[in-house]
């Protein structure tokens, strides 16, 4: 009999199957502890950081920068003002591609590899959530391309703000300064809660000395905003308080004749009104754009100002420290008139060479290489000041000694900073025998004095130096410090006082008639520049060698490479009886003083001639 063959195993089949489902089951209850465990951990654990997380998505507090304060002249003319820039901004967390985002963009706009570099470095400095500049001064091509590609460009923005601008260019380029973008290095030094929002930050000059006041305080917003970025609405808002407006002492139309007379040369002129200590005019030619400097200049505009012979970039006013020549010399006099060391009357015979006691060397007085002689037998103190005779102060000077002339020159603030409200003034130098000592390690020698007494030597002033010295001997010893600014907002700048030189008003008397001999007198050194004049001026020609000439060498200008000619100085005030203007003007290489005192007479015109209207 045939054997049974068993075709289906029923129970078989179910032990199989109940296995499974066994296993199936377990595996859908493990899949729903895993989705319980991780739903509890979202819901309750981690509840506060995603509902933050969420809410930040739809709720930003954005930053409010504030509109930085305007600049003024004393006559209402604006010089500094602030213009509608458009600036492309990525905000980081909310773009998917970096790369991706930034080649789109250069597709649409045009980005230098600078620009890139530059938001890269930014992008490592900012909070998070805060947009980050990559182009500044969007056109409105560029600003319709960005607008309408918006819907694939998460994270993207274009944010309008106010921009610095210089309406008059190079014209006020040193005095003001200029702001820049913020770099690296400022970013650590500034409080950055004050700066959200804000790109840029003085960096010279006006700008940077009165940063705090020009800035103003940030605002905030908080805006409800779509998964793209894009603001829907403004739920709160904090309005930002604008900088505080200044108005200077600054006169466009006497800058504006100081900069066109010193065009195509290299110098600087500074006028100040003795009075109140505010500077009318400053000005340092060549100059260059400000306006250059607020977005970033280029590597080629910087090279070429960088690189120039001209130094553009070099504030002459308060950083040229040039010898003064022999513009110090009414001061000195005074310095010997206070020592009882001479009166008016007092005399020196002038062969045209001057020796000290027990030397054979002639120090030469600088009319002997024109006449062969001196200025006269015998000279006193106007004919010293107006001819301006070497031998007369050389003299004096050995009589005073080195340290009797810093000790009184120091009151004329000489050698020491003024005090401006600006920045890198520098202190020039008032020699004296401990300076020496200490600065070069060397004793002072007797014929050292002698160049001193004329302005030459180790001393070494700046342009506004020169100003404020002459506004002293304006006010016969009321010394301010210089000013720029007068008004900050509603509040009057005064300018501090200095201690007040106190001398005997008949010194005062005959060194200030020696100063109008310079411009009336008959062989005043500056007698051309009365010509059809209609006021008394008090003034004073100084020449300041560049190169170093042999005792008994000629000095042929023609002979001599440009940059190494002399420099031309002037010192004047004006009126003679009340004055309102003090000015001191240098010629870079300018070959002497007529170089220069044409110029500090065309700006004490434009003054008086203003002051009479």
């Amino acid at each position: 009999m045939a054997s049974r063959v068993v075709l289906k195993d029923t129970q078989r089949e179910q032990r199989i199957f109940g296995a499974r489902s066994l296993v199936a089951f377990g595996i859908v209850v493990l899949l729903l502890g895993v989705l319980l465990v991780r739903y509890y951990n979202l819901q309750i654990n981690e509840f506060e950081a995603y509902s933050t997380a969420s809410e930040r998505n739809r709720v930003q507090l954005q930053p409010l920068p504030p509109k930085r304060g305007l600049i003024y002249d004393r006559n209402g003319m604006l010089l500094a003002d602030n213009r509608p820039s458009y600036t492309l901004s990525l905000i980081i967390e909310r773009v998917d591609d970096l790369d991706a985002t930034l080649a789109s963009l250069a597709e649409l706009v045009t980005i230098e590899e600078s620009d890139l570099e530059k938001f890269r470095s930014r992008a490592q400095e900012r909070r998070p959530y805060d947009p980050v500049p990559l182009r500044f001064r969007l056109d409105d091509v560029e600003q319709a391309y960005i607008a309408v590609n918006r819907h694939r460009l998460p994270g993207v923005t274009v944010q309008a703000q106010l921009q610095r601008y210089y309406p008059h260019g190079e014209l006020f380029a040193h005095a003001l300064g200029y702001v820049g973008r913020i770099n690296v290095e400022e970013m650590t030094q500034i409080d950055q809660a004050d700066y959200r929002g804000t790109f840029h930050i003085g960096k010279i000059g006006i700008e940077r000395y009165y940063e705090d006041e020009l800035h103003g305080t940030v605002g905030y917003q908080t805006v409800e905003t779509n998964a793209h970025g894009r603001v829907l609405r403004v739920l709160e808002r904090f309005d930002p308080s604008p900088g505080e407006d200044l108005i200077l002492h600054l006169d466009y139309d006497l800058q504006r004749v100081a900069h066109e007379q010193l065009a195509g040369r290299r110098g600087a002129v500074v006028a100040i009104d003795p009075l109140t200590g505010g500077v009318l005019a400053m000005v340092s030619t060549p100059s260059f754009d400000s306006n250059l400097f607020v977005n970033g200049i280029s590597s080629r505009n910087y090279n070429a100002l960088r690189d120039s012979p001209d130094v553009p970039l070099f504030n002459r006013t308060v950083q040229g420290q040039y010898p003064p020549g022999s513009t110090v010399k009414p001061m000195i006099a005074m310095a010997g008139l206070e020592a009882g060391l001479i009166d008016p009357l007092y005399t020196v015979p002038d062969p045209g060479w001057y020796r000290l006691p027990g030397d054979s060397r002639r120090y030469r007085d600088w009319i002997l290489r024109i006449r062969g002689t001196g200025h006269a037998p015998r000279v006193d103190l106007k004919m010293a000041l107006a001819e301006s005779c070497d031998v007369y102060f050389y003299d004096l000077a050995r009589r005073l000694t080195v340290d009797g002339i810093h000790d009184y020159l120091d009151h004329y603030g000489l050698g020491r900073p003024t005090g401006i409200d600006t920045t890198a003034e520098r202190p020039g130098v008032l020699p004296s025998k401990a300076w020496k000592r200490a600065a070069l390690g060397q004793p002072w020698y007797p014929g050292e004095t002698l160049s001193v007494g004329i302005g030459q030597g180790y001393m070494l002033t700046t342009p506004l130096q020169l100003a404020v010295a002459t506004s002293v001997l304006a006010t016969q010893g009321e010394h301010r410090e210089p000013r720029l600014v007068q008004w900050l907002g509603d509040e009057a700048l005064e300018a501090p006082m200095v201690e007040p030189l106190i001398a005997d008003g008949a010194n005062w008397d005959a060194v200030v008639e020696g100063m109008r001999e310079v411009v009336h007198g008959r062989r005043g050194t500056a007698r051309a520049v009365a010509k059809g004049m209609n006021y008394e001026m008090a003034g004073k020609t100084g020449t300041a060698q560049v190169i170093g000439i042999a005792q008994d060498a000629v000095y042929n200008e023609d002979e001599v490479d440009e940059r190494h000619r002399h420099h031309g100085l002037f010192i004047a005030f004006a009126p003679l009886e009340a004055p309102t203007i003090a000015v001191a003007v240098i010629v870079e290489n300018g070959g002497g003083s007529s170089a220069a005192y044409p110029i500090a007479r065309a700006v004490i015109d434009a003054w008086l001639e203003r002051e009479a209207s």
